[in-house]
């Protein structure tokens, strides 16, 4: 009987305390983690790694999550791996979606796959993350 791979992720955020959070979180509900400090070394991250979804944090320091979402969604190998983002940002006016626009906006990406606002909501988290890599 073969031992069914864990889903890897990768958790791209500059905050130490919130990749430990989100990091433990995914570990403690099977999935296998791998993190990044900023978009640069995300994306590096996941030409490596080549997880299964990734979770986007916005505003980092070196390179911004808006353009490593636009790096990842405009390269074939990870076009069609599921991104999250996870961010304080809400948006224009507070609303998700007007943000979700803007993302996709200048070069032809899609919007994100799932978009989470911190404070993180330990169920919703876990119930978008178990929807993508379903």
């Amino acid at each position: 009987m073969s031992e069914v791979r864990k889903k890897k992720i990768l958790v791209v955020d500059d905050e130490q305390s919130v990749v430990a959070y989100l990091t433990a979180l995914l570990q403690d509900n099977g999935y296998e983690t791998v993190s990044a400090a900023d978009g640069k070394l995300g994306y590096e991250m996941a030409q490596r790694e080549k997880p299964d979804l990734i979770t986007l944090d916005i505003s980092m320091p070196e390179e911004s999550g808006v353009r490593c979402y636009r790096n990842l969604k405009s390269d074939p190998d990870f076009a069609s791996v599921p991104v999250a983002i996870v961010t304080a940002v809400t948006g224009y006016g507070g609303k998700p979606e007007e943000f979700e626009r803007f993302i996709s906006t200048r070069k032809q990406v899609p919007p994100p796959d799932a978009f989470i606002s911190k404070p993180i909501d330990q169920g919703e988290f876990l119930a978008a993350i178990a929807k993508l890599l379903s």
